[in-house]
């Protein structure tokens, strides 16, 4: 069993790193709001710092999963933060979502204070963190991958290294691109079943056998078809991945059209005040369209 820091306890870190602790690992956590660490730590029985160095004192791993990439440099520099904690020869996984130009810049941070960094970002949502089947895409070096794959096994249903340092981001853009497009097409056909005067749940039960059969579907089209969304990952955040997607995109002469369609779709859902629903909520701007 293996001493871990844990920073970062958003809906899926929490769970995360309860399965590290359900797993007998020894686990340290951080949270920006300390109450939250309070409260992990009285739930799974682990301890808790109040800055992420405190949190990776002496840990051989230490994961993140915060929100954006200023969120993932302010736990990983400066005084208080996890690099200056972690002892020579330990690694950094970050689960978060962020661009791999931060993913690189903080590789290359860890490489000269002798760590390692692996990115991992994750797939799945709330409810692959809670039931520790989340997919996770890594890029890093192999060495490293090594040494944190069977840790990161304790929540996820599959782990892979795509390459090296930032492939994970990018192979979660192409994760969050998929996503997209799969969501407007789920949207559009629900919207239209419900204009032909078509039972939508009839509808999927025939088509979620055939070639049209996702995740999204099989796990979304319910609640959308009852307008429900609140779960799930929230527009705002889809909308800070896409725009890494679309900037990444940029800067390698990929051409995105359809995401940077969808991504002007979930604005619109936005400024319709829901950012906070979960990503399925195409559905009703589709609908107040009409």
């Amino acid at each position: 069993m293996a001493k871990l820091a844990f920073l970062g306890l958003g809906v899926m870190g929490f769970p995360m790193a309860g399965h590290l602790r359900a797993a007998g690992h020894d686990v340290t956590v951080y949270n920006r709001t300390t109450a939250k660490a309070r409260d992990w730590a009285s739930q799974h029985g682990g301890d808790y710092a109040k800055t992420p160095r405190a949190a990776a004192d002496g840990a051989e791993i230490v994961m993140a999963c915060v929100g954006n990439d200023d969120d993932l440099r302010s736990v990983c520099l400066g005084d208080d933060g996890a690099f200056a904690g972690m002892p020579d020869g330990a690694v950094f996984v970050d689960h978060t979502t962020v661009s791999a130009r931060v993913t690189r810049e903080l590789y290359a941070a860890a490489q000269a204070a002798r760590l390692s960094f692996v990115d991992a970002p994750i797939s799945g949502g709330q409810a692959g963190a809670e039931n520790a089947v989340l997919s996770v895409m890594c890029g890093g070096d192999a060495e490293a991958y090594a040494r944190v794959e069977p840790i990161i096994a304790a929540y996820a249903r599959i782990c892979r290294r795509i390459g090296d340092s930032g492939a994970g981001q990018m192979a979660k853009m192409c994760n969050q691109i998929a996503i997209a497009g799969l969501v407007q097409g789920l949207s559009e056909a629900l919207h239209f079943a419900d204009k032909a005067g078509l039972d939508g749940r009839a509808v999927v039960e025939v088509i979620s056998q055939g070639a049209a059969g996702s995740w999204q579907m099989s796990n979304r089209y319910e609640t959308m078809i009852d307008d429900q969304f609140e779960h799930g990952f929230a527009v705002d955040w889809m909308r800070k991945d896409l725009g890494i997607c679309l900037d990444t995109a940029d800067e390698t002469g990929a051409s995105l059209p359809v995401t940077a369609l969808v991504d002007q779709f979930y604005k619109d859902v936005q400024q319709m005040g829901g950012g906070r629903w979960d990503t399925s909520s195409l559905i009703k701007r589709l609908r107040a369209l009409t």
